[in-house]
């Protein structure tokens, strides 16, 4: 193959999944992993598969992603996270869009995983991907400063979506997303009070409503049973933990 392709890791104390997701890996031409203040073995593992290593301290996801990719010395950059995993199939279209496509980003269908359950209906609303812009020619897609959720900037011409499906192993469990929910809702908190406006309480009300309806009905998470509806309820509440947390605590 002509094109080179790049694929960028950005992990913090990734040990468990670290080495799974970069045995995938093998058909980038280049693999480059950031490191964000790891204080487990994931220097250690990244280490047998890759010396593109880059250690360092970032506040804000924007810009230690944006750190990642320019690190990537390949046309194309394929993004991937330690908790994702690439099938053959997946790579092979990786390489061939890569060599052949005249467009500037494709975005990957994305089969997410609770445990051992595959749940493909009902992600969305800032709580899970169904697909995302994954394959992009450097340059082409930039990060915006937001601790969660970084806000995207594309410039090209957009192509089609790719058709091979990334493996994500997005929570091990109800509780483990119900974790996450926290997290997420704390960082947004902080990306809300800095912003200065942290919008009005009863706007966020009201996006309790519309965020269900648009994970449960609209993208069909009734298909997936509880599941389903655990989704959508973490989606519906995400906006407004987000807002009682900056309004209500300091820190």
């Amino acid at each position: 193959m002509t094109a080179t392709v790049s694929a960028l890791l950005v992990v913090h104390n990734e040990a468990d999944q670290l080495a799974a997701c970069l045995e995938r890996l093998g058909f980038a031409d280049q693999i480059v992993v950031v490191l964000d203040r790891c204080t487990d073995d994931s220097r250690a593992i990244a280490a047998r598969f890759t010396a593109d290593l880059h250690e360092g301290a970032w506040d804000v996801e924007g810009d230690r992603r944006n750190f990642g990719i320019a690190q990537c010395r390949g046309p194309w950059v394929f993004e991937v996270d330690a908790d994702e995993r690439v099938p053959p199939a997946l790579a092979a279209e990786i390489r061939a869009v890569a060599a052949s496509s005249t467009d500037d980003w494709h975005k990957i269908p994305v089969d997410n995983y609770i445990g051992s359950r595959l749940v493909r209906w009902g992600w969305g609303a800032s709580f899970g991907k169904a697909a995302y812009i994954g394959l992009f020619r450097k340059g082409a897609k930039v990060w915006g400063p937001q601790r969660v959720h970084p806000k995207l900037e594309l410039s090209g011409k957009p192509g089609p979506m790719l058709s091979a499906r990334l493996d994500h192993y997005v929570d091990r469990n109800l509780s483990d997303m119900i974790q996450r929910l926290d997290r997420y809702t704390t960082a947004r908190a902080i990306d809300l009070r800095a912003s200065g406006d942290i919008g009005s309480y009863s706007a966020n009300i009201r996006r309790i409503f519309s965020r269900f309806y648009k994970c449960y009905i609209y993208g069909r998470g009734y298909r997936e049973g509880p599941y389903g509806f655990a989704i959508a309820l973490c989606a519906a509440l995400y906006p407004i933990l987000s807002y009682l947390k900056a309004r209500l605590e300091t820190e």
